[in-house]
């Protein structure tokens, strides 16, 4: 029996049901929110609470983002589907969304406009106004939430704008931990507001999964002791089905993307996948991706001989910085050395969170209580 459409995007979570629509958990019934409080009890005065069944201040994650004026504000989610989209502009900085689960299974921030889908008012929406989720505020973070797009191509065979995305990012500061960002083509946008801002990015023990350039941008992301999973494709008769990474990397950014311990796994045949090509836009053309990956396992579903292309032969991924050290698995075998750049020792130590993030210590940050 094929799988429904939010049942192939937790085929790589290791579950077979329905995308968050099992049912909540049962403290959820009693308790929504968890140890973070309640309305009645609020660890802060700038926290609010969401709950789908009207136990907290709002039904709705967007509704709370829009009374959570000024900077500082906590957001704390039962468990729960909430299908919408939300935007977080960039006046709402300081912003913390936190799963009261503390699992990112239970609360689903999910949507399904892909770039093609008509607008109401005419025209369509093009990539980023595909998103699910769009945070443009400096210093946001979130815990335990999954971020989603379960459009599917199947269902839409008309539509050439198939690039779906379930979270775009383009604040500086922004920290995800053990969150979840599920989709196909374009899951995750690590941006930034300008092509002069270098925001800094860090996803920390999260799972991310797609298909064609499911991780892109042109921020500057640290991944790390994430999992990357990249999905099945029956609508392909051959490989590739698709690509990791697409960074858009600003030429004057030292840093583009890093991951580092970091997993890459598969539900498609061996060698199915590349790990990353370029992505220089029509109107970025000085744009200079850069992606390091190391120290990280890369499975077979990775293709070890070729694992870059070019996304236009104008921009061939040999002349932009790609890099790779100390990797292992089936999917890191080097055995065309030209087509796998490794970086020495010295070169390395260039490489890491601290150097790409400078002066924001998000680990440091995250001790800190939230009241």
């Amino acid at each position: 029996m094929p799988l429904t459409r939010r049942a192939l995007l937790t085929a790589g979570t290791g579950t077979a049901a329905a995308l968050a629509l099992t049912p909540a958990p049962a403290h959820a019934r009693t308790r929504p929110f968890g140890h973070h409080g309640s309305p009645d009890r609020r660890r802060t005065p700038g926290t609010l609470y969401v709950d789908p069944h009207g136990r907290g201040d709002f039904t709705s994650v967007q509704a709370a983002v829009t009374a959570a004026t000024g900077s500082g504000r906590t957001l704390v989610i039962a468990p729960g589907t909430y299908r919408e989209t939300v935007a977080v502009d960039a006046g709402r900085t300081e912003m913390t969304w936190i799963g009261a689960s503390e699992d990112p299974r239970d609360v689903v921030i999910v949507y399904d406009n892909a770039a093609g889908t008509p607008k109401p008012g005419g025209g369509t929406h093009g990539t980023s106004g595909s998103a699910t989720t769009t945070v443009q505020a400096d210093g946001f973070t979130a815990r335990w939430i999954t971020f989603a797009n379960d459009w599917l191509r199947a269902d839409h065979p008309d539509t050439t704008g198939t690039q779906a995305v379930a979270l775009k990012a383009q604040g500086d500061r922004s920290a995800f931990w053990h969150c979840r960002f599920l989709g196909h083509q374009d899951t995750l946008y690590a941006d930034s507001t300008a092509l002069s801002a270098f925001a800094r990015q860090y996803y920390a023990h999260c799972h991310i999964e797609g298909d064609v350039d499911f991780v892109f941008g042109r921020a500057t992301a640290v991944y790390e002791h994430c999992r990357f999973r990249t999905l099945d494709r029956t609508d392909l008769s051959a490989p590739p089905y698709g690509f990791v990474f697409a960074p858009s990397t600003a030429r004057a950014n030292p840093h583009g993307m890093l991951a580092v311990r970091c997993r890459f796994t598969s539900g498609a045949p061996d060698g199915a996948y590349k790990l990353a090509r370029p992505w220089v836009p029509s109107n970025e053309t000085t744009a200079r991706p850069a992606l390091v990956v190391r120290d990280s396992v890369i499975g077979p579903g990775i293709d070890p001989v070729a694992p870059y292309a070019d996304m236009r032969d104008a921009y061939p991924w040999q002349s932009m910085r790609f890099g790779e050290y100390r990797n292992s698995g089936p999917g890191a075998v080097v055995t065309v050395p030209a087509n796998r750049p490794q970086l020495t020792a010295a070169e390395a130590a260039w490489h890491t969170p601290a150097a790409y993030l400078g002066d924001w210590r998000p680990r440091e940050a995250a001790r800190i209580s939230i009241g």
